[in-house]
């Protein structure tokens, strides 16, 4: 299937794709702030540069673009029909550096939650009921690798480990 805009157009789009400060990450830190939490953001010096970095609980919270991070059996993940070949390999590529990433981190003693757009985004409920599950993560003393996802049933976020 071929592009619906020329070439020009689709560059100028793509590059207003934002990589950090996006409307869920901005929601999800709004909303954890007015809650006492505080945290740096965009750990530089961390592997995948976590969106927040809350150093008092040893946890670090990644905000992932379903789309941009192949999240699997999530409404907002589907493989464009155009360039199959390229969005295969760029969100793949995107996928395996991710893995890298948390391998690394967990390896340097970190807690890791990665916490998907499909959770904080659509209904008013969802941002409430996603930040309560991160402030429970936080302070509680789990370990290892976490995310919160969308329940495809209920449609409230959920969380899983």
């Amino acid at each position: 299937m071929a592009d619906v805009v020329s070439k020009s157009k689709r560059s100028q789009m793509m590059s207003g794709i934002k990589g950090k400060n996006t409307k869920p990450e901005i929601s999800l830190r709004k909303e954890l702030f007015s809650r006492g939490f505080r945290y740096r953001t965009h750990g530089r010096i961390l592997p995948g540069k976590p969106d927040l970095v809350f150093k008092k609980y040893n946890a670090l919270v990644f905000v992932n673009g379903c789309f941009w991070h192949g999240h699997e059996n999530c409404k907002l993940f589907r493989m464009p029909k155009s360039r199959i070949d390229f969005w295969e390999e760029k969100i793949g590529v995107n996928i395996d550096r991710d893995k890298r990433n948390i391998i690394e981190l967990l390896d340097f003693g970190w807690r890791v939650l990665i916490v998907w757009e499909c959770s904080i985004k659509g209904k008013s409920v969802r941002l409430p009921a996603t930040a309560d599950l991160v402030q429970e993560w936080l302070l509680s003393d789990r370990k290892g690798l976490f995310e919160i996802r969308l329940d495809n049933d209920t449609q409230l976020p959920i969380f899983k480990s």
